[in-house]
């Protein structure tokens, strides 16, 4: 179909009172299994990278494959900047083609959040990507050692910040984290209510893995439009390439890259298919 911008996914699936599977990938096998999954199911999805993953997966390497991958795809994906920490790597992906940044300053002052999100704002639009920012604190980290204490979006200022910045997503923190939970998460499903009633701007669900299928089906209906699944993807590719490496005294490439790309393949399938509800 086409690559396409957040902004565009996100309208549909507001329209169709789903959410868009955003997919995170480290490498070649990680992207042919999520397009895989997304064109077997007719669901569009999004490919993203986070900044702090480019130590593993250099963006000079991951960004074509992306773009051309998304451009080449049976439906329409849009490839995005996961948690963008720097002005420098946003205007990187810009660069390279990426139709959405997120710029992830929720750990600065409020006033400071704006500024920065407004800046990149004026960046992206002369690309024509779209743009997502996060309000709150979502827990765990984001491919760093630093453990982030949940603090959660407060309705009030989302509306604020989503009116001055113009942002076409927002991140929000309702008990959610990123990488594996260790018990599972009591979401604050009042808060998103309240959100979702306050703010006229799509919803992003971080920290997607580990959380239930119930839960996710009760946050679509409360206005999410986006969830972000990475550890879950990681995990799979991990295991599946575990699987069949156990049970031969000599792996080879090819069975374990198709195994990595079933891995993946499997999980992306999975999410697709409960966010957008079926």
């Amino acid at each position: 179909m086409a690559l396409v911008t957040l902004k565009e996914l996100l309208l549909r699936a507001e329209e169709e009172k789903i959410a868009v599977g955003a997919f995170s990938v480290g490498n070649m096998e990680m992207v042919m299994g999520a397009v895989r999954a997304a064109e077997e199911t007719g669901q569009p999805i999004i490919l993203q990278i986070a900044e702090k993953r480019l130590k593993n997966s250099p963006l000079p390497l991951m960004a074509p494959m992306m773009v051309s991958a998304a451009k080449n795809a049976e439906v329409d994906i849009a490839v995005h900047l996961d948690h963008g920490l720097t002005l420098g790597c946003i205007d990187e992906a810009l660069a390279y083609g990426f139709t959405s940044v997120m710029l992830d300053a929720s750990l600065l002052p409020f006033e400071e959040n704006i500024s920065m999100t407004q800046k990149v704002v004026e960046k992206a639009r002369a690309f024509g990507a779209s743009v997502e920012a996060e309000l709150g604190v979502v827990g765990g980290n984001e491919g760093d050692t630093a453990e982030h204490k949940i603090l959660c979006t407060d309705p009030t200022s989302a509306k604020i910040f989503t009116e001055r910045t113009g942002v076409d997503a927002l991140a929000v923190a309702i008990g959610n984290a990123h990488g594996n939970y260790p018990v599972l998460p009591e979401l604050r499903f009042d808060i998103l209510e309240q959100i979702d009633k306050t703010v006229a701007t799509p919803l992003v669900l971080h920290g997607g893995t580990g959380i239930t299928d119930e839960m996710f089906r009760r946050a679509v209906a409360l206005g999410v439009r986006k969830i972000n699944i990475a550890t879950a993807s990681f995990d799979h590719l991990a295991k599946y390439a575990k699987a069949y490496t156990d049970t031969v005294d000599t792996p080879d490439y090819f069975t374990l890259s198709a195994e990595m790309v079933r891995g993946v393949y499997d999980n992306v399938k999975r999410h697709i298919n409960v966010f957008s509800m079926l």
